[in-house]
């Protein structure tokens, strides 16, 4: 399975053009951003839980990314609520479940094999910083290489412009939405931009995004393990 596997093109995916399909698992269900592979898969993938699920104890041989966006994801390493960050490394296991469902934007087999630090990040106590321009804030999440992966707030009425550095960018909004050349990019919305793409964007009502770049290199990675979502 191909799913906007061509990492050099421009994909926006606004809610509106996404539709939940069902997994292999009873109660999962996914909407697929890309991917490459079957089960066995490099994935972006929204994923949502129903209450009461309960998995049994699993490897990630590719490494797994998420970050919460709705209820509570929980394993043997703790609860998770909406906006904390998660890394399980090449290698790592655990047994997730959720009591009260929840929801979560998840990347598997995209970790560099030496990149093995296992943490998370609860975004709603973290500490923020300042950004480069007076109306944005900054929550560093993660840096390895040339990978680059944080939570950006923006004040209403900015204007945020910017490259897409080598490896490109990705942007999952969050919260409030963001507009471009007239078009309304809301909650929920998944833009991938290839390196030198410029983004040109506003924002009148304020917005919150995660944001990863650097990491659509080296994309051609052969599966030999299930993925779980």
């Amino acid at each position: 399975m191909r799913i906007n596997a061509d990492f050099k093109q421009k994909v926006i995916k606004k809610p509106e053009n996404t539709s939940w399909i069902p997994s292999p698992a009873k109660g999962v269900d996914r909407i697929m951003l890309d991917r490459v592979g079957e089960e066995v898969a490099r994935a972006t993938t929204i994923v949502r839980f129903a209450e009461g699920k309960y998995f049994p104890e699993h490897q990630h041989d590719g490494g797994e990314e998420f970050f919460v966006l709705e209820g509570v994801f929980s394993d043997q390493y703790g609860d998770f609520p909406a906006g904390t960050y998660v890394r399980n490394p090449i290698g790592t296991s655990h047994s997730p479940h959720t009591v009260e469902g929840c929801t979560i934007f998840v990347k598997l087999w995209q970790f560099e094999k030496e990149d093995n630090k296992q943490f998370s990040i609860n975004s709603n106590s973290a500490h923020w910083t300042a950004g480069e321009i007076p109306t944005q804030k900054i929550l560093p999440l993660h840096q390895y290489k040339n990978e680059v992966v944080q939570i950006e707030k923006w004040e209403k009425g900015s204007a945020i412009k910017r490259v897409a550095p080598l490896g490109g960018l990705e942007i999952l909004v969050i919260r409030g939405s963001l507009e471009s050349e007239g078009e309304q990019y809301p909650k929920r919305t998944w833009l991938r931009y290839p390196e030198g793409e410029a983004l040109d964007f506003t924002t009148s009502e304020g917005c919150e995004f995660f944001c990863k770049s650097g990491h659509l290199l080296n994309l051609d990675t052969e599966f030999d393990s299930p993925s779980k979502v």
